[in-house]
């Protein structure tokens, strides 16, 4: 596989919007349920939750996250940023923070339907690793899922799986109250120095 990741700036707003919303719904996060506060979160609609998102691609500096390209076309997105700009996360009671270090958090990915089963969550990992890196992060953490030596629910596998996060030379924290497919998920991170 051949993924290109690149950030998601205002001229690939479109390919962001063909992943984030490839049908119109009013349940459409758009990836911002870790930077919004639970209550805005819930009190925005689906369009304002994108609009919100269209403000953050467009100011850019850094941009709110990734986007995997295979042969051309826009395949998946991943949702990278610093902790402290993660309202949710910040204010977690079930994912508290390991340190002071100013971490970057990768959140979630989404892959289109017709690109899984191909690597491309893995390949958006890496890529949000480099975003991270150029943008200064000394670290970038994440917040996976452990399988348990089971499947996860491919819908819940939003956040990826601890093993994904290993292959790509994180290692384990600690484990968190947070859950996922009734699986507890972990403080996994990568050093950058």
């Amino acid at each position: 596989m051949n993924l290109e990741v690149l950030p998601a700036t205002a001229e690939r707003w479109d390919d962001a919007r063909a992943v984030l919303q490839p049908r119109k719904s009013a349940h459409t996060c758009w990836c911002m349920a870790w930077r919004l506060t639970t209550g805005d979160y819930g009190r925005m609609t689906a369009d304002e939750r994108g609009a919100h998102l269209r403000s953050l691609v467009e100011a850019g500096n850094p941009a709110p996250g990734v986007l995997g390209y295979l042969d051309g076309e826009v395949a998946g997105w991943c949702n990278v940023a610093p902790r402290k700009h993660l309202d949710r996360l910040t204010s977690s009671k079930t994912i508290l923070p390991v340190d002071d270090l100013p971490v970057w958090s990768v959140t979630c990915f989404v892959v289109r339907k017709e690109f899984r089963g191909k690597g491309v969550a893995s390949g958006l990992l890496e890529g949000a690793v480099e975003h991270a890196r150029v943008n200064g992060a000394p670290a970038v953490e994440g917040y996976p899922v452990d399988p348990e030596g089971g499947r996860v629910n491919p819908t819940l596998a939003y956040v990826g799986t601890m093993e994904m996060f290993e292959r790509s030379g994180f290692r384990r924290v600690r484990r968190t109250e947070a859950k996922s497919d009734k699986r507890h998920r972990w403080v996994m991170r990568r050093d950058l120095d």
